[in-house]
């Protein structure tokens, strides 16, 4: 296969781990976060550090005060050399946070410093740096049981609950 060819699948199939694993995350979902680290990867997250077994277990179930997680990608810088890249992805994550006086909406700004490694064709985590840029407390979280300014949602799909997001539903319905 042509050298730059290769590269761009390689790309993308980083691209796609990464994407991957912030949709596992924001549903807790193990099965989507395993695809996409090594069994032996590391991460430091600096508020926490260590192995992926670790982080696993910090991700999912989740805390019960976080009730909501949304992580949104900007763009990446990817550097490729033969079966191991390393990648700097921009991130903002939201945060609907359980302060013990009622929910807070909070965003962080960041990026992910990512070693990534190529085996048996796969592409996934080996070591994850977060390096934090800023955070804001967007105050008091919206009630979204009163719907969307004024008008009521036609169906439970407006909760933001990481453990009942409507999207699992609509991709277990297959192809179209």
């Amino acid at each position: 296969m042509d050298g730059s060819v290769a590269a761009l699948l390689a790309r993308a199939r980083i691209g796609d781990c990464l994407a991957r694993l912030a949709r596992g995350e924001d549903r807790r979902d193990a099965g989507l976060i395993r695809s996409c680290w090594w069994p032996d990867a590391r991460y430091d997250y600096g508020v926490r550090a260590g192995d992926f077994a670790d982080y696993l277990a910090w991700v999912v179930p989740g805390s019960d005060a976080i009730a909501n997680t949304q992580h949104i990608l900007g763009q990446s810088h990817v550097e490729l050399a033969g079966s191991k890249a390393r990648a700097e992805t921009h991130v903002l994550s939201y945060h609907r946070v359980d302060m013990g006086a009622g929910d807070r909406d909070k965003v962080i700004g960041g990026r992910y410093l990512d070693l990534l490694e190529e085996r048996d064709g796969n592409w996934r985590i080996a070591t994850r740096i977060m390096l934090y840029d800023w955070c804001c407390d967007w105050g008091e979280a919206a009630d979204w049981s009163k719907g969307l300014m004024g008008l009521p949602f036609p169906a439970d799909r407006h909760a933001g609950d990481a453990r009942r997001d409507a999207s699992v539903a609509f991709f277990a319905q297959g192809h179209a």
